[in-house]
């Protein structure tokens, strides 16, 4: 009886033993490998063991324009959970965007992420990235065009969807007179959010076109066209830093009109709870560059096709307003919603 009780005893030590040292390797092989080129900003995930691959993230983003942030975040933390070199880059500019696909192309990377905010622009570039064996995907801007340029996926809201969305909010909120702050001419994705609110909202719209890179412009022109017609009761905003720059305008112009915009940050989630700002449309920004990179590591690692190739995911639209707000501001707060 002593000899079998010693032999389970010992057993069981190295059983618990063997569990251990398991765990020990599993803990030290998910913080291996090299690092990305852009760090992960603190996100916290597994890595994976897949050979290293570099993935190029093209967009159209402005100077200043702090959404793209929320984007590269997104980007960034799927880059390093899927051992992938990450290379991003931009331009407002559709041929300067263009010239930098065609970068991507020369450094034969293994995929490429773009945004088509001007789709006729990208066409022959996207064509020559598929040509040349280059998986490519789309985000946030194009959903209506990704299929016609021959891109295998893409992520972001549909834009017309979202302004219908929007013009019906402004029909619940009891709104008469709107205007469409476009911030950039020909980005297809912004007049679809403004041809949008004009399909459902019951009132009068009218677009207002500024120039998005100037800040000090578009806040004169804003604050002029409110001097100009009363009876604007809403501004519909494109993005978050000119909902808030809006915000000045109608100050500077004495008028009583709201404003409601897309998309969000963190200074514009507090504007909701003070109520300088009626309420937003989230696209989700962080998600579409998150599921753009780790679509590529999951097609090239395993010929998966996120909507099949045939339909997008969509990342919005949803509403955020007082109700809700809160529980949105937090992740706000650390800059990836």
């Amino acid at each position: 009886m002593h000899r079998s009780s010693h032999a389970r005893r010992c057993a069981s030590l190295v059983a618990m033993a063997t569990v251990t040292a398991l765990t020990l390797a599993g803990c030290t092989s998910s913080s291996g490998g090299k690092k990305t080129e852009e760090g992960a900003d603190g996100v916290s995930a597994g890595k994976a063991t897949t050979p290293r691959l570099t993935v190029a993230m093209i967009t159209h983003q402005g100077p200043g324009d702090t959404f793209w942030d929320i984007v590269r975040k997104g980007a960034v933390a799927a880059a390093a959970k899927d051992n992938i070199k990450l290379v991003y880059s931009n331009d407002p500019n559709a041929g300067n965007q263009a010239n930098l696909v065609q970068n991507a192309i020369d450094q034969k990377v293994d995929g490429i992420a773009v945004t088509l905010a001007k789709p006729e622009a990208m066409k022959d570039v996207v064509h020559k990235a598929t040509a040349a064996g280059i998986p490519v995907v789309g985000l946030n801007s194009g959903v209506s065009e990704w299929k016609n340029l021959g891109l295998m996926e893409f992520f972001g809201q549909d834009e017309t969807v979202a302004g219908e969305a929007f013009g019906k909010k402004l029909n619940e909120v009891g709104a008469k007179k709107a205007v469409c702050v476009i911030t950039e001419q020909g980005n297809i994705g912004l007049t679809q959010r403004c041809d949008g609110v004009k399909k459902t909202f019951h009132g009068k719209t009218e677009n207002l076109y500024v120039n998005g890179t100037d800040m000090p412009a578009v806040k004169a022109t804003i604050t002029a066209k409110l001097q100009q017609d009363r009876s604007i009761d809403y501004i519909v905003s494109l993005g978050a830093s000119y909902a808030l720059t809006a915000v000045q305008s109608v100050s500077e112009a004495g008028s009583k009109a709201k404003i409601a915009t897309f998309d969000l940050n963190k200074d514009l989630t507090g504007a909701i709870s003070k109520g300088t700002i009626q309420f937003a449309v989230d696209q989700q920004p962080y998600l579409q560059g998150y599921l753009a990179i780790d679509s590529l590591w999951l097609y090239k690692t395993n010929g998966n096709y996120m909507g099949g190739g045939e339909q997008a995911v969509l990342t919005g639209p949803a509403f955020v307003d007082k109700s809700n707000v809160d529980k949105i501001a937090q992740f706000a707060a650390r800059g990836t919603r």
